[in-house]
């Protein structure tokens, strides 16, 4: 059952309890089960932060559902760039975001439910969480062959993926959070968890590929509100609270002070790339110019995702070497991004002489670089 998450509705929920209704510090007692109202991927991130961040949870444990738009979400020390598909992201308008778990990269979107169990360092256990899932599965789908692994995935008929899990843990609290299939666009997941970049080395967190499966293909009356509503239960059977889904507002700052600047951290290019481990590229294309293909090799080292060693190598039959020299020392110091390679090439083109072969060239040159941003 869902509950609107407003100051009369704390009071309500507090009455008897003698606590003041002052924000959502306030309000949480012997466990709470709370929904996000928004769909904002870096919003609900915030949330999780916050929760971690400022809540004292002794005896207080909290789950947390939300669902996002389409986005990408990658773990703490992953790489964008091995991760994903970042230039048809780009041209579909799917965020990529950056979570400060570990863990692997997962595409979230409407079909998807994220849970996220808050509890205090000592009583932190993944396991005991799936398991939980597993029984509110089972308790409206007992014919339904879900088991946790070793791995804290949930797997379907004991081959498909339809959980996966990552967690972060603090000082004193600590959480996991982990995904549920129910009817995600399994053609965008695919695609979008491929890279396509090639020659990338890097130390870096890999996602492990899966074979996944959507909850509703088994059965199209597990909805993603009866999904819910069936952990909830268990949830608060198991905790010993009310099975009430309080829906929350993630951009109210009188609930969640300071929340805002968390979420707008979290949509940070310093924040999403700029935290990738070092890492460098060395690959090569072929270009095609008058009937003629030839060969470009590059080198580049990315360090907070800036480059700080580009070696870009042409034939200097077909580009000077001067140029390629003016290209490569642009290029240190700025960001592995399309956006900024753009603005430096157009800058430095004009400094080129005015040479409609040699500018096409450049052009050509310049739009297989950006191609491996």
């Amino acid at each position: 059952m869902l509950i609107p998450f407003s100051m009369k509705n704390c009071f309500q929920l507090l009455y008897n309890r003698q606590v003041p209704a002052a924000g959502f510090k306030k309000t949480v007692k012997n466990g709470f089960i709370i929904h996000s109202i928004s769909n904002d991927v870096y919003q609900n991130l915030a949330v999780e932060d916050w929760i971690h961040d400022h809540m004292n949870l002794e005896d207080k444990p909290i789950l947390f559902f939300w669902r996002n738009s389409p986005s990408v979400v990658i773990g703490r020390h992953q790489n964008p760039w091995q991760e994903c598909n970042l230039n048809l992201m780009r041209e579909e308008g799917i965020k990529l975001a950056r979570r400060r778990s570990g863990g692997g990269a997962v595409y979230h979107d409407m079909g998807n439910i994220n849970l996220t169990f808050f509890t205090t360092k000592k009583k932190y256990d993944r396991m005991e969480n799936l398991k939980l899932i597993v029984r509110a599965l089972n308790a409206i789908h007992p014919q339904l062959d879900v088991q946790a692994t070793k791995r804290f995935d949930l797997l379907l008929d004991g081959q498909f993926k339809i959980s996966g899990t990552a967690s972060k843990i603090g000082r004193t609290t600590a959480y996991h959070h982990c995904t549920l299939l129910c009817s995600t666009d399994g053609t965008f997941l695919s695609s979008l968890l491929k890279s396509p970049y090639q020659g990338i080395r890097s130390n870096a967190t890999a996602s492990i590929p899966s074979l996944v499966k959507n909850l509703l293909e088994k059965d199209p009356t597990l909805t993603c509100e009866v999904l819910m509503n069936a952990v909830a239960t268990e949830y608060a059977a198991y905790h010993q609270t009310d099975n009430h889904i309080h829906l929350i507002n993630p951009t109210d700052e009188t609930l969640f002070p300071g929340i805002n600047s968390k979420a707008e951290e979290l949509q940070t290019w310093e924040w999403i790339y700029g935290k990738t481990p070092k890492f460098s590229i060395n690959t090569s294309f072929n270009v095609l110019y008058e009937q003629s293909h030839l060969n470009i090799k590059v080198f580049i080292d990315i360090k907070n995702g800036k480059i700080e060693i580009c070696n870009i190598e042409a034939p200097d039959h077909w580009l000077p070497l001067e140029i390629l020299d003016k290209l490569n020392s642009s290029l240190v110091g700025s960001k592995f991004c399309p956006t900024e390679t753009t603005m430096l090439t157009n800058i430095l083109l004009r400094t080129c002489p005015q040479d409609h072969k040699l500018h096409s060239k450049w052009n050509i040159l310049c739009e297989k670089i950006k191609g491996i941003m």
